[in-house]
């Protein structure tokens, strides 16, 4: 495997834009974006034992680790060239006691602020 793999909620407006986003600024072309709809119910068992899929975005990177919401925010903006220095900021020690509950307070009212789309496979 030689790209990242990144599983985000498709039926998210907020998830959809982003992503939209941040494939146009990876001129590297290092991660492959995949919807969790799409993803199969025995990998959702496995995986939901850890985290629900759905909670929070997930990352598989290249070296076989997987990272979950405000780490793999981090790690996707360290890997885009216009987003190194934001990604920066963000490993300062400390940040990350911030970006979590950040992340959580977000990623648990999404759907109350932007709501709900039919996701129809591409």
């Amino acid at each position: 495997m030689n790209k990242h793999i990144v599983f985000f909620d498709a039926e998210c407006p907020l998830c959809r834009t982003v992503k939209a986003v941040l494939k146009r600024l990876d001129w590297n072309d290092s991660i492959t974006w995949y919807p969790v709809q799409e993803v199969s119910d025995s990998i959702k068992e496995r995986v939901n034992n850890y985290k629900n899929m759905y909670d929070e975005i997930y990352m598989y990177t290249k070296n076989k680790q997987v990272l979950t919401g405000f780490n793999t925010v981090r790690r996707i903006l360290s890997l885009l060239p216009t987003t190194i220095p934001l990604a920066f900021l963000l490993y300062l020690p400390f940040v990350k006691n911030i970006g979590d509950p950040v992340y959580r307070f977000i990623s648990t009212r999404r759907y109350e602020w932007f709501g709900r789309v039919p996701y129809k496979k591409q």
